[in-house]
């Protein structure tokens, strides 16, 4: 199943998806298209939706993504279509704002002038990058001034999405099943820390995010409000995951990761074909992670499901247990081999003594060695997990320390991007 992690606005998510493109450069165009510049009577919110709607079947077809930035600029990225494709797709958006003096202004008939740049990527990627990383400087800065007058006038950001609709979720999974997904790819490393020690990572979880799933395709929509219709997502993702896996040919998507699946994608097909696509030997790294409320909704199912991927070598974790939850588990009744705990303010500093001897003394019977504390987001929580036992962490926090620990083994260049 795929994690939702922090919120990711659309520059952030282009400019990852820009610096994954740079080793599938291989027939891909970009076009930023400056819809800002329209007057204010041409973008309002219907124009824009209108816009981004004459684009979707050309860029699904094209396995490519579109984002659309904070000022009312869209970009979007295609794989394989030819230029004169290309500038049919612009010239549809340029007819949709055919009354607007910008559509106007380049009489000669070349190019397409100030409403939309065109970018190859094979050979101008260097510019391009050029692009995502300004728009992202433009947009952080622009979202500085707007928490600033926040904060003078009193006033909080709250969640307007609209809750996910079954219509809808037919949609995003006629799209999911052809659309490029690895802007959407994340990888979280498990480390091992002991006192003082730098982490050692010793598996990934690797998964796909759907919060900046649902920036880049359904900004406007929450696909997580309605829990049902969200648990079939999944297992769309778990599919789509499963079989990028089976063909991935990154040699270290080929051990030491887990993944976080539907009980029932176990059993799926998709399951059988990525198991049948690992290298003799590798099983015993992977560890598939279930959550609780998965496999309470259907007991039997789960055991079945556990029995057949433990035989053939997989461990299993369980994942989605609270710190409330902890005492309700029973690690070796369910024959499961690993525990994930999410951290929580009790792990931080000030938290409650009570309430961290109360955990510990849980994590102590289901095992300190079987505990993950995940969703670690600084040292205190780390400090807390280890005066529990706890040896195996997760998290924003060790997110950072990891990627610092890179850099100075492998300092940037002078053109990487300061986050």
């Amino acid at each position: 199943m795929a994690q939702q992690p922090n919120t990711a606005s659309q520059e952030y998510l282009l400019l990852d998806y820009a610096q994954r493109l740079e080793r599938h450069r291989d027939g891909r165009r970009g076009v930023h298209v400056h819809l800002s510049r329209l007057k204010p009577q041409n973008r309002r919110e219907h124009h824009i939706r209108i816009a981004m709607n004459t684009l979707d079947d050309f860029v699904q077809t094209f396995e490519g993504q579109s984002f659309l930035l904070g000022n009312g600029d869209l970009i979007f990225v295609v794989k394989g279509a030819s230029l004169q494709q290309m500038d049919d797709a612009v010239m549809r958006m340029r007819y949709l704002f055919s009354e607007d003096p910008l559509t106007q202004a380049d009489s000669d008939g070349e190019g397409h002038g100030r409403f939309a740049t065109l970018y190859n990527i094979e050979g101008q990627y260097a510019k391009f990058m050029e692009l995502c990383e300004r728009v992202f400087e433009e947009e952080r800065a622009r979202q500085k001034r707007l928490q600033q007058m926040a904060e003078q006038t009193g006033e909080t950001f709250e969640d307007a999405r609209r809750p996910l609709k079954p219509e809808q979720l037919g949609r995003l999974e006629e799209f999911l099943e052809r659309a490029d997904l690895s802007s959407v790819f994340r990888r979280q490393a498990v480390s091992v820390v002991h006192k003082d020690a730098p982490p050692k990572p010793i598996f990934n979880e690797l998964f796909i995010s759907i919060f900046d799933l649902a920036k880049t395709v359904l900004p406007d929509v929450n696909l997580s409000s309605n829990r049902w219709l969200f648990q079939h997502l999944t297992q769309t993702l778990d599919r789509r995951v499963l079989k990028m896996l089976a063909r991935a040919d990154d040699s270290s998507l080929h051990s030491s990761f887990s993944i976080n699946v539907n009980v029932g994608t176990l059993l799926a097909p998709e399951f059988l074909e990525f198991d049948s696509s690992l290298r003799m030997g590798s099983r015993g790294t992977l560890v598939v992670e279930l959550q609780l409320l998965d496999i309470l909704s259907d007991y039997s199912a789960f055991v079945f499901a556990r029995d057949f991927v433990r035989e053939k070598g997989y461990r299993i974790c369980l994942d989605g247990i609270t710190p409330d939850l902890i005492r309700f588990i029973d690690r070796q009744y369910m024959e499961v081999d690993l525990v994930k705990l999410s951290s929580d303010s009790v792990f931080d500093s000030g938290g409650n003594p009570d309430i961290r001897a109360a955990i510990a003394q849980q994590v102590e019977r289901v095992g300190k060695g079987r505990v993950i504390l995940s969703r670690c987001d600084n040292e205190a929580m780390i400090r807390t997990g280890q005066s529990m036992g706890i040896t195996m962490f997760q998290g924003r926090y060790l997110d950072a320390v990891l990627q610092q620990i890179a850099r100075t083994r492998n300092p940037p260049s002078p053109r990487a991007v300061r986050r």
